[in-house]
Parts: C-alpha cells; sequence; structure tokens
C-alpha cells in the first residue's frame, strides 16, 4: 500500500517539478548556478522594475482617490447635492 501511495506522490511531483524549474524563479537559480550574472542586465533589470514600481505606485494612487470619491457617494445618498 506505502509503495503505491510513494509511486503517487512521485507522479503528482513531476509536473510541480516542471512549472517550478521553467518559472522565472526557476531560471534565475539556474543562471545562479551557471554563474552566468551580467552586471549590465542586471542593473538594466533593476531601472525597469523601478520604473514598473513607480508606475504601479500612480495606479495605487489613482485607486485610492476613486475609492475615496465611492466612499464618499455611498456614505450618505440623501444628502444633497451642491449646486452649481
Amino acid at each position: 500500500m506505502w509503495v503505491l501511495a510513494v509511486i503517487l506522490i512521485v507522479a503528482l511531483l513531476i509536473p510541480v517539478a516542471a512549472i517550478l524549474v521553467d518559472s522565472p524563479l526557476g531560471k534565475s537559480v539556474a543562471r545562479r548556478m551557471e554563474g552566468r550574472v551580467d552586471g549590465g542586465d542586471l542593473q538594466r533589470k533593476v531601472e525597469i522594475m523601478e520604473a514598473e514600481m513607480e508606475e504601479l505606485n500612480r495606479s495605487v494612487a489613482g485607486m485610492r482617490e476613486e475609492l475615496q470619491f465611492m466612499q464618499r457617494l455611498l456614505e450618505d445618498p440623501r444628502r444633497k447635492k451642491p449646486t452649481s
């Protein structure tokens, strides 16, 4: 019975291992094992990540403003609308 369980576990771990090896994390580990980390390439990646972080921060700020607007609208629907 335990032999069947071991075979089943190994059979289920094969696709999991394949997914991990093909993931960006697996590729990064493979590059480090090869010793192929290029300084210029790393610097370029850092700059790209910083640009993406700035874009994400702007996006989060915009969503925060939208959420605050929606909360104000939902707080008191009977409140009179300001007249122009």
